[in-house]
């Protein structure tokens, strides 16, 4: 599936790996995003688009008004706190248990070469697959006229592969770094919420495209989709620690129904950032 001559996923102490790693990081530190071009072999791209458009009709397609922190609308904030800033969400998600095994993008997410490699990317020991086993892996589905408005991931390394593009518009937009691990930096995210654009940066994406993403601490949005094509995207989400399981009130958001491990309070952070 991975064109492995130019991202070599085994053969960790080679120079061509080694050399593809440390752009990666450096692009990273910088960005917080790096973009792997055509990391699915051009002759799939076909397959994926294929397989992952089939997966549409299963995307929970619900309307919602959301904050920036995916956090209960009307709950008590101080006046000036950017999570009473509301948008509508008009994207939709397919949930981890109606993407099959066999797909592309379940193959890639599970495989334990790949979780090594983007590991090393993100130059850490070690990735995990959440523990959600609904958001685990997505596809995030946004229909025309339709946007995926500002907000932040709740695990802390994002990766992520755009399997179809938009007609118009759908761009990737994103202000690395605006919040860490202790501070929010509320007046940044209320800025940008008002219509700063200074810290936005835009990324043009391909389908088959890797894209790495440090998402709990970049505000980042997908915006509004033109023309008769929906935007798909696959999202594998991963944490540096076992037993990530995504709150009751954003699973609800998401797929329109919570699993029991959703109200068992088994949620795993590593932080204590707003959601």
């Amino acid at each position: 599936m991975v064109d492995t001559d130019r991202y070599p996923l085994t053969g960790s102490g080679s120079p061509a790996r080694r050399a593809v790693v440390d752009r990666t990081r450096a692009e990273l530190a910088a960005d917080g995003c790096s973009v792997l071009p055509d990391f699915i072999r051009p002759e799939l791209h076909a397959v994926l688009r294929e397989e992952c458009a089939a997966l549409e009709p299963h995307a929970y397609t619900k309307i919602e008004q959301v904050n920036a922190y995916n956090t209960a609308i009307g709950e008590l904030l101080p006046e000036d706190h950017p999570g009473r800033t509301i948008m509508e969400r008009g994207n939709a998600f397919v949930a981890r248990d109606r993407i099959p095994v066999s797909s592309i993008i379940s193959r890639l997410y599970t495989s334990p070469l790949f979780q090594r490699f983007v590991a090393d990317c993100f130059g850490l020991p070690e990735l995990h697959e959440l523990a959600d086993p609904l958001s685990g892996l997505t596809l995030n589905v946004i229909a025309p006229g339709r946007a995926h408005p500002w907000h932040f991931d709740t695990n802390t390394h994002t990766v992520s592969m755009l399997t179809q593009s938009a007609e118009d518009g759908g761009t990737f937009e994103f202000c690395p770094g605006i919040r860490s691990a202790a501070d929010e930096n509320f007046a940044a995210v209320r800025s940008v919420l008002a219509g700063d654009t200074r810290p936005v940066r835009r990324l043009d994406l391909r389908p088959g495209d890797l894209q790495l993403f440090k998402g709990r601490f970049a505000l980042h949005r997908v915006s509004t989709v033109a023309g008769a094509i929906a935007r798909h995207s696959a999202i594998f989400a991963y944490s540096e620690r076992p037993g990530v399981v995504g709150s009751a009130e954003r699973t609800r958001q998401l797929f329109g129904r919570v699993l029991p491990v959703h109200l068992a309070g088994r949620t795993v952070r590593g932080d204590e950032l707003l959601d």
